[in-house]
């Protein structure tokens, strides 16, 4: 068991290709914390977005920048997904839940990526499988809650004053957090020039 999970605690697990990292990710992560009132935030560096076209930086970049942004004390840093084999959020919870039977976890998220989640790979069975946090995105909020992983699952939203219960709700179970937001997108500074193009 990785040095930082121990049995009892409960971990949000936000996953993603981090490419580049930015403020908004540590902003997402500093409210989860704050809200859920889990125990880490495991920054889990995805070797590949399955809907991204293969373009992403290498992982170690990906990684040591993930690393410098994410210093806190109940923030961990690394890719599991690459250990596990796993491409895919269905089959990441999975493996985690049965290696660490005795840890809890909920997938954090931001509202963009819930408008797609339906995308996913078996998403209803990953809304079975594991509590899930949504952090709102700025404009991409009212289209969040109206995509089909939230009208699917309406019945099992859980009051956004009520987050830090979240951790002790049986799946399928979410709620939207409540937070600060960032107008920071990694696509769209990946689009900035670099001094060298001006």
């Amino acid at each position: 068991m990785p040095p930082f999970l121990s049995s009892g605690q409960t971990i949000a697990l936000f996953g993603g290709s981090f490419d580049p990292p930015h403020a908004g990710h540590r902003l997402v992560a500093e409210g989860a914390l704050s809200s859920l009132g889990v125990d880490y935030i495991w920054w889990m560096v995805s070797p590949q977005n399955p809907l991204k076209p293969n373009t992403a930086s290498e992982l170690e970049t990906r990684l040591t920048a993930t690393r410098a942004l994410a210093e806190h004390g109940q923030f961990h840093v690394d890719a599991v997904e690459a250990e596990l084999g796993t491409q895919y959020a269905i089959d990441t919870v999975r493996a985690l839940k049965t290696r660490y039977p005795d840890v809890r976890f909920i997938w954090l998220l931001g509202a963009d990526n819930l408008s797609q989640m339906h995308q996913w790979k078996d998403w209803q069975d990953l809304m079975r499988e594991i509590p899930v946090a949504v952090y709102p995105r700025g404009t991409d909020l009212p289209a969040a809650l109206e995509a089909p992983a939230a009208l699917a699952f309406l019945d099992a939203q859980v009051p956004s004053a009520q987050a830090s219960q979240l951790k002790d709700t049986p799946a399928p179970a979410w709620v939207l957090l409540q937070g600060a937001l960032s107008p920071l997108s990694s696509t769209a500074l990946r689009r900035q020039p670099t001094p060298k193009d001006n």
